[in-house]
C-alpha cells in the first residue's frame, strides 16, 4: 500500500443503497432536518465499577532502583527530576513511581484520554455519518437543484472516500448537478476543517477530470479497475450554517470507531484527534470522562484540547496508566485488546517505526517542544503484562529523551524476559482480513 504525504491511510466506508440500478428511479427519502439527526443514536457503554487506579504506595525496591538510576542520569545532564514522571505496575502491584500523581505536560499521550472518552461515549462500532441529498429532483441522470453534503463529524473522509462516493452516485445514475454544492454541518475532508475548503476538495474528488496529482496518486491505491467518477457540478461551493430542506440521496458511514482510533494513534494524527474530541463535546468533556472512567481525581487530567498540541495539557503518569487499563477493560466484551487501538511494535506501521523498542510492545508516544513521553503495555515472560508511563521534560532534548526511554524499556524487557510477539492479551483481534475483503468489494 502506498500513501501520499498528506493522506496517510486508505479508508473504507459504507454507502447505503449502493449498487441498486433502480435507485435513480425510486423516490428519494426525506432527510433529517438538523445536523444532530445525522448522528447515530448511541447508548453509552458501561465501564467496570471496580477502581482501576492504584494507590501511590511503596513501590518494588528493585524496579524503583532502576528508575532512580535513570532519573539520576537525566539530572546529571541538567534535566530536573521535577520535570520527569514515571509509573510502572503489573496487575495490582506498583513496581515504580516518580511524581506518579503529579500532572505533567502530556503531549500526544492526550490521545489516550481522547480514545477512552470516545469509546465511553460511542462504543467500538460507532460510525460517523454524512448525508448526501438534494434540494431538487433527479431526472435522467441530472440533479436539478443543489447537491447537499451534511457532515456528521467523520474524522477520516479523504480522497479515496470522495472517489468511492462519486462512484456510488454514478451507480444511481447521477452524472450532473445543475446547482451548487452546499456544505453544512460538521464536514471535513483530508482533515480540512474549513467548510468551504472541504467542500471544494469534495467537488474536485467527485470529478476525475478535475483531480489533482495527489488525488490521482490516492486513486492508484484503490483496487484495480475502480471506476473514475465524473460528477459534474455546474455551480460553486457554498457553506450553509443551517441545512436547507432537502431529500436524501445516500448516506456515508465512516469506519467503526475502533478502526479510526487505531489510525489516529498509529500516526498520532492531531487533526483526527481534535475532530473526535470535538464530537464528544471538547477538551473539558474529554478530561471529565477520561478521569471518571480511569478512576482518578479530575485534578490528574487537565486538558485544553484533544490532541496534545499544547503544553497546558497535563496528565499524571498514574492517570495515563489507568486510562490504558480502562480501555483494556472496556474492549474485552468486544473481544478486542488495546492492540486494536494503539500501535504494536514490530507489527504496525506508523510514527514508531525506527525506534528501538521491544517487539510486541503496545504503546503511544508523545512529543511537543521540550516534552517527550512513552506509555503502554510491555509483555514479559516473568511479570506478564507490565504497564508503564515515562514522561520527560525540562529541556530541548527530544532525541535524548527518546533514547533514554528506549534504553529503560529494553532494560526491563531483558530483566523480566522478552517475548517474541505480542501475546493474545495485547494482539489485535479485530478480523482485519474480512474487513479488507469488504473494503475491496466496496471499491
Amino acid at each position: 500500500m502506498r500513501y501520499s504525504a498528506s493522506v496517510l491511510f486508505v479508508s473504507f466506508f459504507l454507502i447505503v443503497g449502493c449498487g441498486n440500478p433502480e435507485a435513480a428511479k425510486a423516490p428519494i427519502a426525506e432527510s433529517p432536518k438538523s445536523e444532530a439527526a445525522s448522528r447515530s443514536v448511541v447508548i453509552p457503554p458501561a465501564f467496570p465499577t471496580a477502581p482501576l487506579a492504584l494507590a501511590p504506595t511503596t513501590p518494588d525496591p528493585n524496579t524503583n532502583a532502576v528508575v532512580q538510576q535513570y532519573l539520576s542520569k537525566l539530572a546529571s545532564q541538567g534535566y530536573p527530576q521535577s520535570a520527569q514522571g514515571i509509573w510502572i505496575q503489573s496487575g495490582n502491584t506498583l513496581l515504580a513511581k516518580h511524581q506518579g500523581t503529579t500532572p505533567l505536560s502530556a503531549a500526544s499521550l492526550t490521545k489516550v484520554a481522547t480514545s477512552l472518552a470516545a469509546l465511553q461515549t460511542y462504543g467500538v462500532d460507532h460510525r460517523y455519518q454524512t448525508i448526501i441529498g438534494t434540494t431538487g429532483t433527479l431526472e435522467n441522470g441530472v440533479v436539478k437543484g443543489d447537491l447537499i453534503v451534511q457532515g456528521g463529524d467523520d474524522p477520516f473522509f479523504v480522497w479515496e472516500e470522495a472517489i468511492v462516493l462519486g462512484n456510488a452516485l454514478s451507480q444511481q445514475g447521477i452524472k450532473q448537478v445543475t446547482g451548487d454544492l452546499i456544505v453544512t454541518g460538521r464536514f471535513f475532508m483530508n482533515f480540512e476543517t474549513d467548510l468551504g475548503k472541504a467542500g471544494t476538495l469534495l467537488k474536485q474528488g467527485l470529478n476525475a477530470k478535475t483531480w489533482s496529482s495527489e488525488a490521482i496518486e490516492q486513486y492508484q491505491t484503490l483496487s484495480a479497475g475502480t471506476p473514475k467518477p465524473q460528477i459534474a457540478i455546474a455551480g460553486s461551493v457554498k457553506v450553509a450554517a443551517k441545512p436547507p430542506n432537502f431529500t436524501t440521496i445516500t448516506r456515508h458511514q465512516s469506519l467503526p470507531l475502533a478502526e479510526l482510533l487505531k489510525k489516529m494513534n498509529r500516526y498520532s494524527n492531531n487533526a483526527m484527534a481534535e475532530i473526535i474530541a470535538s464530537s464528544i463535546g471538547g477538551a473539558k468533556v474529554v478530561s471529565l470522562k477520561a478521569a471518571q472512567a480511569a478512576g482518578v481525581p479530575q485534578t490528574e487530567v487537565i486538558l485544553v484540547n484533544g490532541s496534545g498540541l499544547a503544553v497546558e495539557n497535563r496528565i499524571s503518569p498514574r492517570a495515563v496508566c489507568s486510562m490504558f487499563l480502562a480501555i483494556e477493560q472496556f474492549l474485552k466484551p468486544a473481544k478486542m485488546t488495546i492492540g486494536d487501538i494503539f500501535a504494536i511494535v514490530g507489527t504496525d506501521e506508523g510514527i514508531l517505526e525506527g525506534r528501538k523498542l521491544p517487539t510486541g510492545l503496545v504503546t503511544k508516544s508523545g512529543s511537543l517542544n521540550e516534552v517527550s513521553a512513552l506509555a503502554g503495555a510491555l509483555p514479559t515472560s516473568q511479570n506478564g503484562i507490565v504497564w508503564f508511563v515515562v514522561m520527560n521534560g525540562g529541556g530541548a532534548n527530544l532525541e535524548g529523551f527518546r533514547a533514554g526511554q528506549e534504553a529503560l524499556v529494553n532494560t526491563f524487557a531483558n530483566q523480566w524476559g522478552r517475548v517474541p510477539t505480542a501475546p493474545a492479551e495485547l494482539a489485535s483481534n479485530r478480523d482485519r482480513a474480512n474487513l479488507k475483503s469488504v473494503i475491496e468489494k466496496a471499491n
